[in-house]
């Protein structure tokens, strides 16, 4: 035998020897092994992935590893400075997988790729079970733990999760009193959530009885400052002169009466919280005292020149249109940007009648007892009429019509006659509403534009003819008190003004 042909005859069994041993160790891997050759089809597989898939591949599993060596192939090209090393995952014969790819030349030439790939079946359970804590966290943790029996290391491990989890899901608080899951009021919780910890400025607009003040509620009680002091004024409640004493406090002799110095309510409440309701009702000189907090974070007392330095967290809310009062010049921009820095909009009720049941249910069963009525029956009839309504008086409105259909209520249920809707006009009016002419107005203004102007101008004339006197004017047009302010608010009527001959 010449030498050469010895050569070539070691040559091969170097070959030969180092194929056996290379297929000896990736029969040796736990890692189903498979090499793919021209056209992406299987040259060879290891003992795992025979034990897996079976000797011979199904079509099934032929076709997803050909059209991963597709992928691979293509990502190469795109790539080709990079390498391919990245783990990846795909669906193989019907199970999830993950894998990386090797290309490289055989020793006859060829072009191949080796694809390591491991069973990640139990890890996409494992991803399937934790999907199911966003929706059911508590429920699926019980179990878990019923299931498990682990150590006391393991349910503290569990229990702090699930705490992690409430905190960023925005886990129904306590102090949470509005009721609704609608999708607009689980945006407004998470909005609360995120916004509550920082002592920002907050603005809380929207309609009358949109339930502003739940809200307020809500921020403090989830803050930093839930152990300190809160006080609510109502802005549109109190004169202007008693309003910004009380606010900021006043000096000795600083006006008939003062004979000792007082302290306001932003010292009162210093490294608190306050929640100023119908800020859009300040006077030109309350705004600019406001904005000096809000600003420098002091008060000057009435009377005073020392400014006082204070630490109070600021909580407004207002139904006004405060973008359009700055266009008027009622309203001044500097205050407006300091107030609006976080705000947070009340979503009208009719924006959101899918709550309107869970409102329902929540205030039978709290006038039911105020009451002591036994009603635990609300027909469908009544629901649908009451999702049928407008609601111009948001929450609030439905809270007082169901509160009088439970006291009429003479049965188990609530019956069509129990439900008194508030109606736009009465059987005793003022006389000389203003003159409005509802032909011109044909073809111009909606019938809903054409009632509630007729209505504000009857709340106007009332209110002229007994001097301002809401508590009068409600008794004399059979609304309630309460109803009559609702509506004063939504049509912007103030009776200080209509007092003053304004």
């Amino acid at each position: 035998m010449s030498k050469q042909n010895l050569n070539i005859e070691n040559f091969q069994g170097e070959i030969d020897r180092l194929s056996t041993n290379w297929r000896t160790l990736l029969d040796a891997m736990p890692e189903m092994v498979f090499l793919l050759g021209d056209q992406n089809r299987v040259e060879y597989m290891n003992q795992s992935a025979v034990l897996f898939f079976g000797k011979k591949c199904s079509p099934q599993v032929a076709s997803d590893l050909k059209a991963i060596g597709e992928k691979t192939g293509m990502q190469r090209e795109g790539e080709a400075d990079q390498g391919n090393s990245k783990v990846c995952e795909a669906v193989v014969g019907g199970t999830p997988v993950e894998y990386s790819s090797v290309p490289f030349v055989g020793y006859t030439g060829e072009q191949l790729l080796m694809l390591v790939m491991r069973n990640i079946t139990t890890r996409k359970a494992h991803e399937q079970e934790l999907h199911l804590f966003n929706t059911n966290i508590e429920v699926i943790l019980q179990q878990k733990i019923t299931e498990l029996k682990e150590s006391e290391e393991t349910r503290k491990r569990l229990s702090r999760q699930v705490n992690s989890l409430k905190s960023q899901l925005g886990h129904h608080h306590e102090a949470d009193k509005m009721v609704g899951s609608s999708r607009k009021m689980r945006e407004l919780r998470e909005m609360v959530h995120q916004v509550a910890h920082s002592d920002a400025t907050i603005l809380i607009t929207g309609e009358s009885g949109t339930g502003k003040e739940l809200v307020a509620n809500l921020i403090k009680a989830t803050s930093s400052r839930d152990d300190q002091a809160f006080l609510k004024i109502n802005c549109n409640a109190i004169n202007d002169s008693i309003l910004e004493s009380d606010l900021f406090g006043y000096e000795k002799g600083a006006f008939t009466g003062a004979a000792a110095r007082k302290i306001g309510k932003f010292e009162v409440v210093d490294g608190g919280t306050i929640f100023l309701d119908e800020i859009g009702d300040i006077s030109p000189r309350m705004q600019a005292s406001l904005l000096r907090v809000l600003q420098n974070g002091e008060i000057v007392r009435v009377g005073g020149t020392e400014p006082v330095k204070v630490d109070v967290r600021v909580i407004a809310a207002t139904n006004v249109d405060l973008a359009k009062a700055v266009k008027e010049k009622k309203f001044r921009l500097d205050l407006y940007y300091r107030l609006n820095i976080i705000n947070i909009e009340m979503p009208p009720l009719r924006e959101r009648k899918e709550d309107i049941v869970e409102l329902v249910s929540h205030f039978v069963n709290h006038y039911r007892k105020a009451f002591k009525k036994d009603i635990d029956f609300v027909p469908k009839s009544i629901i649908s009429k009451l999702l049928m309504h407008d609601w111009p008086g948001n929450v609030r409105e439905l809270e007082n019509l169901i509160q009088r259909a439970v006291l009429m209520a003479k049965g188990r249920m609530i019956v069509d006659k129990d439900l008194l809707f508030d109606q736009n006009l009465s059987d005793e009016q003022p006389v000389g509403t203003g003159g409005i002419n509802v032909a011109e107005k044909f073809g111009h203004s909606s019938l809903k534009q054409i009632l509630a102007e007729f209505e504000s101008d009857i709340i106007v004339q009332a209110l002229k003819k007994y001097d301002g006197n809401v508590a009068d004017a409600a008794t004399k047009l059979k609304v309630g008190k309460t109803a009559l302010y609702d509506k004063m608010k939504r049509y912007n009527i103030s009776a200080k003004q209509i007092k003053k001959g304004g």
